[in-house]
């Protein structure tokens, strides 16, 4: 199938129309980070930057860690950002830029979000880390394409019955990570968890500043679902598209996160700068191991 222009739209250089990217400007390996301030914050560990490269939010750096190609990619805030920056990135690896077709042999990716987040679970504390086991889609951005087998219909059915989900909103979906990126990464100084993703800063995660919520009660229940041993453990924006995105598209993907308030005590990080950095350390250690 050849992909129209106005579907797969490219710059006048032949880049990809929103990251500015070609085809040999990234890597297999990828970090993602929302802020385009935190690219450099982890590319200045690098051995060496072959390029760096910016539009509008999106920055990319690649180089070598110890040895290992790695690019750094800046998303954003959001899912809308998340569904840019990732069909776009598989378009740079699968699909022929000069034909516009696709191409008969995939690439996979590895794709690691490295962010922060607020707990909502009383024993995880400010400075920790939470890899998520699963991302929790509360956006609905997911729905403008076929799931095939996205869900987790068990847990999603048990939070809806336990939040009394209306269905004025998108159905939740609950999506899974790569267990072989997982592996990777755990060990006995991260808590594992749910992660949920709201479509937004203030209402979509319960914060009030001058309109009222929908359900005043929502945030008590998200922080009080069990499924078996599954708890929620943190809420931001961009987990449960990356895993349902790169999903679709045969990439592996992980979410770690810096624990820089807990929302249940009411605490913040002391040194947030620090928790962060720890946070960027321990990644590229682990994805070169």
């Amino acid at each position: 199938m050849h992909l129209h222009e106005s579907e797969l739209i490219l710059n006048e250089d032949g880049s990809i129309y929103h990251l500015n990217l070609k085809p040999e400007h990234v890597a297999k390996d990828i970090i993602f980070v929302g802020d385009q301030d935190r690219v450099e914050k982890i590319t200045t560990h690098f051995d060496q930057i072959e390029c760096s490269i910016q539009k509008r939010e999106f920055k990319t750096q690649t180089g070598t860690y110890k040895g290992k190609r790695i690019s750094v990619i800046s998303t954003g805030i959001g899912p809308d950002n998340i569904d840019i920056v990732l069909n776009e990135l598989d378009a740079l690896f699968n699909i022929d830029l000069s034909t516009r077709k696709v191409k008969s042999e995939l690439t996979q990716l590895n794709i690691v979000r490295v962010g922060t987040s607020g707990a909502l679970q009383k024993d995880i504390k400010v400075d920790d880390f939470v890899l998520s086991t699963h991302g929790l889609d509360l956006n609905g951005m997911l729905h403008f394409y076929e799931q095939n087998n996205l869900e987790n219909p068990a847990i999603e059915e048990a939070f809806i019955s336990h939040t009394n989900w209306t269905t004025n909103k998108a159905k939740p979906l609950v999506i899974s990570n790569s267990i072989s990126l997982q592996n990777r990464f755990k060990d006995d100084t991260i808590h594992l968890g749910i992660t949920a993703t709201a479509g937004g800063f203030y209402g979509p995660q319960g914060r009030v500043l001058r309109i009222p919520l929908a359900d005043k009660s929502l945030n008590s229940k998200i922080d009080s679902f069990r499924f078996n041993d599954n708890r929620i453990t943190n809420l931001e924006m961009e987990t449960s598209v990356i895993y349902g995105m790169a999903k679709l598209l045969g990439h592996n993907a992980v979410s770690l996160s810096a624990i820089l308030a807990n929302r249940a005590n009411g605490t913040f990080s002391k040194n947030p700068g620090r928790t962060v950095e720890d946070l960027i350390l321990f990644t590229l250690n682990k994805l070169i191991a």
